[in-house]
């Protein structure tokens, strides 16, 4: 978070002008990653924003984005273990996520990319039979470790086009989703000014970009997350995402 309220971008950059000793060198099988952002302030997510979902789901476009809140303490991070409560209908959502590295207040379509310091992976894990319960997404978006995130924050500057980005999740060895995040209906841009319309955006925050065509409803039988699962993501030059179900 400190690193994001300094400026990511420019920080990444010195990192890449610098060449670290070996004391500054841990090998990956050697540490346990955490979620980039353990307790980001709020996840903003996008519903129905992908075409080729909306074609699967017999869904029409919305004229506008369709949001809603998730709680920070939804967040998990990489190889933590999303618990399920028993008796449910469980999806998973795989999503290209923008991290705000600094406050967005009513900011225009043209000014709202410099808010942007950097993109992640997220598993926008949901309880389907709640919000359709419900009508709407507070409960269904808000269970506990449903929101996997990481594995790591890339720098703005290091994705030359968030919108020509293969995204796909598999369920063990099941290839689930698999798209490509121009298929987004509202660009990143575009969900950040109508969010900031309707609500300050702080450093640190997150916006879920919405989730492409492969949830569980698209598939016959319905692919409802399990116990003993694992759920592993990818999105083009931002790694691998990969968490174990477990069901109480």
């Amino acid at each position: 978070m400190a690193w994001i309220e300094s400026g990511l971008v420019a920080l990444s950059g010195a990192l890449k002008s610098a060449t670290p000793t070996a004391a500054c060198l841990l090998p990956l099988q050697a540490v346990r990653l955490l979620a980039p952002l353990p307790r980001p302030g709020k996840v903003v997510g996008a519903a129905f924003n992908y075409r080729d979902g909306l074609a699967a789901s017999g869904r029409p476009a919305p004229q506008e984005p369709v949001i809603f809140i998730r709680s920070g303490s939804t967040v998990i991070g990489p190889g933590d273990t999303i618990v399920l409560a028993s008796g449910n209908q469980v999806t998973y959502e795989a999503e290209l996520a923008a991290v705000i590295g600094t406050p967005a207040l009513k900011v225009q379509s043209a000014q709202a990319a410099a808010h942007v310091c950097g993109y992640v992976i997220f598993n926008d894990v949901s309880y389907t039979n709640m919000v359709r319960e419900d009508g709407g997404f507070v409960r269904g978006k808000n269970q506990p470790s449903t929101g996997p995130l990481g594995p790591w924050i890339v720098s703005a500057d290091d994705i030359e086009d968030p919108y020509d980005l293969r995204i796909s999740l598999q369920v063990d060895d099941k290839l689930l989703q698999l798209s490509n995040t121009s298929e987004m209906l509202f660009r990143i841009d575009e969900l950040i000014a109508y969010a900031s319309e309707r609500m300050p955006l702080d450093a640190g925050d997150i916006i879920a970009t919405g989730t492409p065509a492969g949830v569980a409803a698209n598939h016959q039988p319905a692919a409802w997350l399990k116990h003993g699962q694992r759920v592993t993501l990818q999105v083009e030059a931002l790694g691998e995402l990969s968490n174990p179900v477990v069901e109480t």
